[in-house]
């Protein structure tokens, strides 16, 4: 298919394309660490059972735990916001001399209430401060995570994610970027956001499209080759994608899960999609970040709903940091040695 093709063309150990209207032009993103491909990430948030972002934070020995455990697998990890546990996150990639980088992320909101500005400066600034304090780490910045789409519960307009990525950008030596779902790349008013990145973090769920499990990693190569397309000269990394064990089939409003997810949820389903997920990323090397690393019971609504919220377990790791045996399945067959 036509992305294998871009795929193999774009997105070699280093991502660049010119870029007449960024100052200096488009920025590469590296993605060789060691002389190796490390475009193979996934998103890391190491918060367990009782802790969670503003309320109790994880410890340094927990985070040092999950870093460990995650660079058996991957050298690339996605960070979402800027809280004290993704600084502590930074600072012990660093102490630790692990190998891996980090793409960090600026958490954004509607920007119209005193409170929304203040809580999106101080990540605009975060971002900025980290990204300069750890340039050995982190290898982008990223403003937004499906702040942009249509359906996002915390819509900011397009213009801000415009203004903040020239800020950014003018303040950071590395690439800026935004994250956003298929639904947002997709629109013409993500051209103007697009214009100003160096490049593209993109999202798919085949489960939450309401396509089925044998289908899955096609689907998603196929939104992927429309925004190439959509976009064309910017580059574009796969930067959430996944498929989850568990959700409650009982909430079937529309864009809830029960109404949303038509295929199976289960560990067999999530083995066979990352089976699919591992063999497309080797084949085409498009940089993609797998959601995620760990189950994390503090979301979807955490102690207050029901232990089998679809939020709740993306991992690939239970919440105790086992491996689920989906993913068991895919150490044998695409870490043969054992890691």
């Amino acid at each position: 298919m036509r992305c294998a093709l871009l795929g193999l063309l774009a997105f070699g150990a280093v991502v660049s394309f010119a870029a007449d209207n960024l100052p200096g032009g488009r920025r590469p993103l590296n993605l060789e660490l060691n002389g190796e491909w490390i475009g193979r990430g996934v998103a890391f948030s190491p918060y367990r059972d009782g802790e969670a972002p503003y309320q109790r934070p994880p410890t340094d020995e927990e985070i040092l735990a999950d870093l460990r455990l995650v660079s058996r697998y991957w050298q690339l990890i996605r960070l979402y916001e800027l809280t004290p546990a993704t600084e502590r996150t930074l600072a012990l990639i660093r102490r630790e001399h692990l190998p891996m980088r980090a793409i960090i992320g600026a958490w954004v909101t509607a920007d119209r209430t005193p409170a929304e500005q203040a809580k999106n400066r101080a990540e605009i600034d975060g971002l900025i401060r980290l990204a300069n304090a750890y340039p050995d780490i982190v290898l982008a910045a990223a403003i937004g995570n499906e702040a942009c789409v249509f359906w996002s519960g915390f819509r900011t307009e397009p213009a801000n994610i415009v203004r903040w990525a020239r800020e950014v950008r003018a303040a950071v030596k590395q690439p800026v970027t935004s994250a956003d779902d298929y639904n947002f790349w997709n629109k013409d008013e993500s051209r103007a956001v697009a214009a100003e990145l160096d490049f593209i973090i993109f999202h798919a769920y085949a489960l939450w499209n309401s396509q089925p499990l044998e289908g899955a990693m096609a689907w998603t190569a196929a939104r992927y080759d429309e925004a190439v397309r959509f976009h064309p000269g910017v580059p574009i990394i796969i930067g959430e994608t996944g498929w989850a064990t568990q959700y409650d089939p009982t909430r079937k409003n529309p864009g809830e899960e029960g109404y949303q997810m038509r295929a199976e949820v289960s560990v067999a389903a999530q083995e066979s999609y990352l089976r699919q997920h591992y063999r497309w990323v080797a084949e085409h090397r498009v940089p993609t970040i797998l959601f995620e690393a760990f189950d994390e019971n503090w979301k979807g609504g955490g102690a207050v709903t029901p232990p089998h919220v679809v939020e709740k377990h993306w991992g690939v790791f239970d919440a105790q940091r086992r491996p689920k045996p989906s993913f068991q399945a895919i150490i044998r067959e695409f870490y043969p040695t054992g890691k």
